[in-house]
């Protein structure tokens, strides 16, 4: 039996915007019928309950219960859809001067799209990332429409992640997180350095990883690098190079938010001193000497970004969760996912509290934490 969507499963260019799709069917296998748009995105994104109820409890959706509780309600509604539509439409604007963004970023927004790149070109979906990101900052709060968009993120973000404002950039394995991120610091640091005035702009970034492999790999994002993606992919126009060298860059991973012994001491030795001082002895950093270890460059900056690469580790998880549906292995497996995304969110509250975050960027493939008892990553994530 022929079937097409296996010998072209591939219907259009990664460069230019999706303008069709392989139909599937509720069970997720392929009809052979192609449609003449872009796919809907299908998500489950959440409803914060509202601050007051009735005395009665809410009866929980039937086909969302999986995930749904009487403490948060998850909606099929489709916004990242809405989002792209209003994305779209900006995009075809064709007078610069209508986009409500400053010039520097309409200076971007030109050269990503159309520079005739001599190498490496970024996907649609690399530049449609930062496009959102820049529609919520700019444009957004200055029109009708976007404020839905940013109240509803406000709103997510506070059930989920009280005083830590994510947004959270969805991309298919092997898309380029990288690619954005470079992206995201250069339009950054170029207005900020050009608008210093601006809270909307910032040339401190903190860049967390789940482990040092990670880490050692976006080295490139530092515009010093040897293989730094702003000049080896011509991210950046030529004039606005110099800029970059002024964004202040710390590359970590989140095992270096914990805090760490000050002294050496034997179990006999911390025995000892207790004895003599009859208390409890704390010989472990402070949060501000922790974060002048791990952050340096930033101790002296106000308002950084935070990009969390692989962002599904980072998560609060939900209190009262019952784990008696683990046994063996997948809970030990729970308990330490819970432990390190515990010890990852803890360090960005930190940073929160004593240098301040205009905004943490989410990047994953995966916006979900389906195992254990995590609290599901899509909370924040109407970007992608």
């Amino acid at each position: 039996m022929d079937n097409k969507f296996f010998e072209k499963p591939i219907l259009n260019s990664p460069y230019a915007y999706p303008a069709r799709h392989w139909e599937l069917d509720t069970q997720g296998q392929p009809t052979q019928q192609i449609i003449e748009r872009r796919r809907y995105a299908e998500f489950i994104t959440p409803i914060p309950k509202p601050k007051k109820h009735k005395a009665a409890a809410v009866q929980q959706n039937l086909i969302f219960d999986h995930i749904s509780t009487q403490d948060q309600q998850y909606d099929p509604t489709p916004i990242i859809n809405a989002l792209r539509l209003h994305v779209d439409r900006w995009r075809k604007i064709p007078n610069p001067n209508d986009w409500k963004v400053t010039p520097e970023t309409a200076r971007l927004l030109q050269h990503w799209r159309h520079h005739p790149f001599n190498s490496i070109r970024p996907f649609f979906c690399q530049i449609e990332a930062v496009e959102t990101a820049i529609w919520l900052t700019e444009v957004a709060p200055n029109i009708a429409d976007g404020k839905v968009f940013l109240e509803h993120l406000a709103n997510a973000n506070n059930d989920a992640n009280p005083d830590l404002m994510r947004l959270a950039l969805k991309l298919a394995t092997g898309a380029g997180k990288t690619t954005v991120m470079a992206m995201l610091i250069a339009w950054q640091t170029i207005n900020a350095v050009r608008r210093p005035n601006s809270k909307k702009f910032t040339r401190g970034f903190l860049v967390v990883t789940p482990g040092l492999t990670i880490r050692d790999r976006l080295r490139v994002l530092q515009p010093n690098d040897p293989d730094s993606y702003y000049a080896s992919r011509e991210l950046v126009p030529g004039d606005m190079v110099g800029d970059l060298e002024r964004a202040k860059i710390v590359i970590t991973n989140y095992h270096a938010f914990k805090l760490r012994e000050r002294v050496e001491l034997s179990s006999g030795g911390r025995a000892l001193l207790q004895g003599r001082t009859g208390g409890e002895l704390n010989t472990l950093e402070t949060e501000g000497q922790m974060l002048q270890r791990v952050m340096p460059d930033l101790m002296g900056l106000k308002n950084i970004m935070v990009f969390n690469d692989e962002a599904h580790h980072c998560y609060r998880a939900k209190p009262n969760h019952d784990e008696e549906d683990l046994k063996g292995d997948e809970k030990k497996e729970a308990e330490n996912n819970n432990k390190a995304a515990r010890l990852w969110i803890t360090g960005l509250e930190i940073v929160t509290r004593k240098l301040g975050i205009n905004r943490i960027m989410d990047l994953s493939a995966t916006p979900f934490f389906l195992r254990g008892p995590g609290t599901l990553k899509a909370h924040s994530s109407p970007g992608r």
